[in-house]
């Protein structure tokens, strides 16, 4: 994990596994910030989504418990958010590196689309 101080914040960098251990232990709020079409296609199981285009962080949930981590495509989208989170006033916020793109790469689990169905389906790499 690579961290950041920005302002009074910190913004920390997360690696796909890393993201994956927090998310099987409940640790974390993954929040995918892709378009909902890419998100449709292809995404980590559990992940909220809410696109960059229509984020705004009053809508983001609380963060009592569980440290806020964004995730895009390839890590721009994300960091964009979560940079824009810290600016809106929270300060325990994540972005995962590298994207879903990464995320795939890293031959980690996560829920597709059946070309033949057009059903979600695992897909455990």
């Amino acid at each position: 994990m690579k961290t950041e101080t920005v302002g009074d914040a910190k913004l920390e960098t997360w690696s796909p596994e890393e993201v994956s251990r927090a998310a099987r232990a409940g640790e974390i709020v993954l929040i995918d910030v892709r378009t909902p079409q890419e998100y449709m296609f292809e995404h980590i199981e559990g992940a909220l989504l809410m696109p960059l285009a229509f984020f705004d962080a009053k809508s983001l949930p609380g963060q009592s418990e569980k440290r806020l981590v964004f995730h895009c495509g390839s890590g721009v989208r994300s960091e964009k958010t979560a940079r824009a989170a810290i600016d809106a006033g929270f300060d325990r916020i994540a972005h995962m590196e590298g994207g879903f793109a990464a995320w795939k790469t890293a031959k980690l689990p996560y829920v597709g689309t059946n070309m033949a169905s057009g059903a979600p389906q695992k897909v455990e790499p």
